[in-house]
């Protein structure tokens, strides 16, 4: 990369940067929400609660980390991803000295500097307002899953982003969004549905990204299974955004 790719690349992940900060779905879904349902469900149901081994206000932090992690690439970034194709963004992009791999690269380093700005802001909230104590390594490897494994889902937000319309896009985002989070035990222990209900849970990206820091906060480890479904999501999303992108272009 020259000097002049670099700063181009630079400014562009300066401008999804300035552009997600902007926006007021991003709070709301992954700042607001996670907070307040955190706090919430944590006073609830009772801190000292054991769930999985660990206290419920550390188990719960992690499932809120993931929800606002993952909302970010389902109510910003596809409806970004949309609206720009929809509006021409991306052909107008071939005309100007930014190669589409500077303006792919900008994306998803903007999209991790963001899903780390969440997952610190959420331990910081979890460890001062909650009091949670969890050892150094606890904190470090789980925040370093969440924040890997919660990139993944930008391949789902770019499925999402292959819909030409922005406002079709909102909806449909935003209902998989919720769904997939309370279904995959977000929301709720899936220790508390179910066996159908589990058996669906264990099948979904948003439980599989949990089960990752759920295990690590109780000494365990991760579980292949686990990081084979993610993968497995990844690439077959992959390959069908791109189908439908190359579909779309042909027309």
């Amino acid at each position: 990369m020259n000097g002049t790719m670099l700063t181009a690349t630079i400014a562009q992940c300066k401008a999804e940067l300035l552009r997600t900060v902007r926006n007021k779905r991003f709070f709301i879904f992954s700042i607001i929400m996670p907070i307040i349902f955190y706090f919430l469900f944590s006073n609830i149901v009772g801190d000292n609660k054991q769930v999985g081994g660990v206290d419920w206000s550390a188990y719960y932090l992690m499932s809120m980390t993931c929800y606002g992690i993952i909302g970010a690439s389902f109510s910003t970034f596809a409806i970004r991803f949309s609206r720009e194709r929809s509006q021409g963004w991306i052909r107008m992009l071939r005309i100007t000295p930014l190669p589409s791999w500077a303006y792919i690269l900008s994306k998803i380093v903007s999209q991790a500097i963001i899903n780390l700005f969440i997952v610190i802001m959420m331990f910081l909230i979890g460890g001062i307002a909650k009091g949670i104590d969890l050892p150094a390594s606890a904190w470090i490897e789980s925040g370093l899953w969440i924040w890997l494994g919660g990139l993944s889902f930008m391949t789902l937000g770019t499925l999402f982003g292959t819909m030409r319309n922005p406002d079709a896009v909102q909806v449909v985002s935003t209902i998989v969004y919720m769904g997939m989070s309370v279904v995959g035990g977000l929301w709720m222990p899936v220790e508390t549905m179910s066996s159908t209900m589990r058996n669906i849970a264990e099948l979904l990206p948003t439980y599989r990204l949990g089960q990752g820091a759920w295990n690590l906060i109780a000494n365990g480890s991760l579980s292949w299974e686990g990081i084979g479904i993610l993968a497995a999501y990844v690439v077959v999303l992959m390959v069908v955004s791109s189908w439908i992108m190359k579909k779309q272009e042909a027309v």
